[in-house]
């Protein structure tokens, strides 16, 4: 069985197990791009707190892009899968080229979905982090270490779905993890979705502008 027909109706589940942080003022809801945000979008609006969004990139396996062999986040952190390295034989070399073409693309979503708009702060605030889907987590795992840096006095990492080691292994690193189905085997995110087109640049964007524009309702 199929858990979510697209982001929207797995947002709609994901807020409800999330349901205990509604109207909170030290919640801050983070949507990874770009296809966490449509997620956190309806998370944001349900709770009742503010939506933003966290850049991180997922550095491919080079001919497997939709293989994670690491991630680059703001800040400058990069976390990589050295298991996944090491078991392709991926020279480091060929790692350092597909880390900086990210960090390039980081910088181009950063002015595109950002401009001039400063970082929401982070601070002794409880931030949630959300993304569409968990199935290295590498990209996760580089966004919470990324906002440690900026002492939140909690990160919980959310997804609608995940590979159980990866949910699991993301314990060890987030003061909490929400992932609602765990399906074995896992093979991809996407196939949990009946509805799992690319999110684009225009809907972050939009998103984002809905956000700012006027406090959103509970219970959207």
């Amino acid at each position: 069985m199929i858990p979510f027909n697209d982001r929207v109706d797995a947002g709609r589940q994901l807020a409800a197990a999330l349901s205990r942080y509604r109207g909170r003022p030290d919640v801050l809801v983070l949507g990874l791009p770009r296809g966490g945000l449509p997620v956190a979008a309806v998370v944001a609006a349900t709770l009742g707190v503010p939506l933003d969004i966290f850049l991180v990139r997922k550095v491919g396996v080079p001919g497997h892009p939709e293989l994670a062999m690491g991630a680059v986040a703001e800040g400058g952190v990069e976390v990589l899968a050295n298991d996944t390295i090491r078991d392709l034989d991926i020279p480091f070399s060929l790692v350092a080229q597909a880390a900086a073409r990210e960090r390039l693309e980081l910088e181009r979503r950063n002015r595109q979905y950002r401009g001039e708009r400063p970082r929401p702060p982070i601070r002794d605030r409880t931030v949630i982090l959300i993304d569409d889907g968990l199935a290295t987590g590498a990209t996760m795992e580089a966004a919470i270490v990324a906002l440690r840096e900026s002492r939140p006095a909690a990160i919980v990492a959310a997804a609608p779905v995940g590979a159980r080691e990866t949910c699991q292994r993301l314990r060890a690193v987030a003061d909490e993890v929400v992932c609602l189905a765990t399906p074995e085997p896992f093979t991809a995110v996407g196939l949990w979705y009946r509805n799992f087109d690319q999110t684009s640049d225009d809907e972050v964007r939009a998103l984002l502008a809905e956000a700012r524009a006027e406090p959103r309702p509970s219970g959207v």
